[in-house]
């Protein structure tokens, strides 16, 4: 009997998370009716098109290529996020964690002087410990991982606008400009920059966050250590009656998320893209934005690379709507309507499932009555 391909949770996660994408737009261009319906298209189509707005093909190229360097944090902040999900835990704390991946990175490049691939580890290791604080909390004392990521992101916020006012420009709110103060940090673009007219922050960081989605996928599917982690967040006390590590894997599972968190952020910071500003009152959206991307990518690592994308691509798209008439802002309410949806995509996969199976009864039953007949 030929399997019917409507039945796949991946083609089901698909069709959900386009749903989702569809009725998130849709919702947005409603709000921007209600504001003034006058410009309301042509600022969502704004918002959709992105870079595409510019008619110069070069300028096109150079601006798709400033929505990759940012859409390589979000990857990673997807990954982190959808991580510590399979072991039944969220990662709220990725904000944190990337947070201090930034001051990690940037203090070592700054003040230190070091090259940009210890600068890298160091905040990989730095958000790994911090994402160990909420894991520890959860395993030891049964503290609720929302909770203590919440908190851990405004100390993790704070702390790094102190220690790196200690590498800020004078007389300004931002940190030393890297490019200037050591290019050694500066993650290298083996010849990339020129697929991209000569984009000087594009690196190696786009190929190695694609790697990385790799590895996180077969970690997860292929891997003993990724149905332990799987198995703990089904039920934590089943694993643990079956002989597994519960309380080493949800600490284990949360500095992995961490470290991907710190990696994204240095993928950032080391291209020379932003300067951090140590005056910060509002935790990096980086992090949230990562919740959206994880779900909407259907929880799989290889799908966050291309949810991340999206939710990136509106994100820049919402610059170029006509700010005197809307708000930069409708990107961010169009991926936080998205990021509501999809906590329907459950229920989206059960309606599609029993329309199928309705369907086939039917035929079924028409073909029953048929070979009566």
């Amino acid at each position: 009997m030929k399997k019917n391909i409507l039945k796949s949770d991946g083609v089901q996660a698909v069709i959900a998370s386009l749903i989702c994408v569809v009725l998130g737009v849709f919702v947005g261009y409603v709000i921007l009716l209600i504001i003034n319906p006058d410009g309301a298209f042509e600022a969502i189509v704004a918002v959709l098109k992105n870079f595409m707005t510019y008619s110069r093909p070069d300028s096109q190229l150079r601006y798709f290529g400033n929505t990759l360097v940012k859409t390589i944090p979000l990857i990673l902040c997807s990954l982190s996020i959808l991580f510590a999900y399979k072991a039944g835990l969220f990662n709220i704390g990725a904000a944190g964690q990337y947070c201090v991946g930034i001051c990690a990175s940037l203090y070592a490049a700054l003040a230190w002087g070091w090259s940009w691939l210890p600068c890298l580890l160091l905040a990989v290791i730095v958000g790994g410990i911090y994402g160990s604080l909420v894991g520890l909390l959860k395993a030891y004392f049964n503290v609720n991982e929302v909770i203590s990521g919440i908190m851990l992101n405004w100390i993790g916020l704070y702390l790094t606008n102190m220690i790196l006012s200690a590498v800020k420009e004078e007389a300004s709110p931002y940190t030393i400009n890297i490019r200037t103060a050591n290019p050694d940090a500066l993650i290298p673009s083996l010849g990339l920059e020129q697929l991209f007219n000569n984009n000087q922050y594009i690196t190696i960081a786009i190929p190695l966050a694609i790697i990385i989605a790799f590895i996180v996928y077969i970690i997860l599917d292929k891997t003993r250590m990724g149905y332990e982690i799987k198995a703990t967040g089904f039920n934590k006390d089943a694993a643990k009656y079956a002989g597994m590590a519960e309380k080493k894997n949800i600490i284990m599972t949360l500095v992995i998320a961490g470290s991907l968190a710190g990696m994204g952020a240095a993928f950032l910071y080391l291209t020379g893209f932003e300067q951090y500003i140590v005056t910060s009152s509002q935790v990096p959206s980086m992090g949230f934005n990562g919740i959206a991307a994880a779900f909407l990518g259907g929880l799989n690592p290889i799908g966050a690379i291309f949810s991340s994308f999206f939710i990136q691509h509106i994100s820049s798209g919402g610059a170029y709507v006509d700010k005197s008439i809307y708000a930069s802002q409708i990107s961010d309410l169009i991926a936080a309507v998205i990021i509501y949806l999809c906590g329907f995509v459950f229920f989206m996969k059960v309606v599609m499932n029993n329309m199928i199976a309705k369907r086939e009864a039917n035929k079924a039953k028409t073909g029953k009555e048929g070979g009566e007949n």
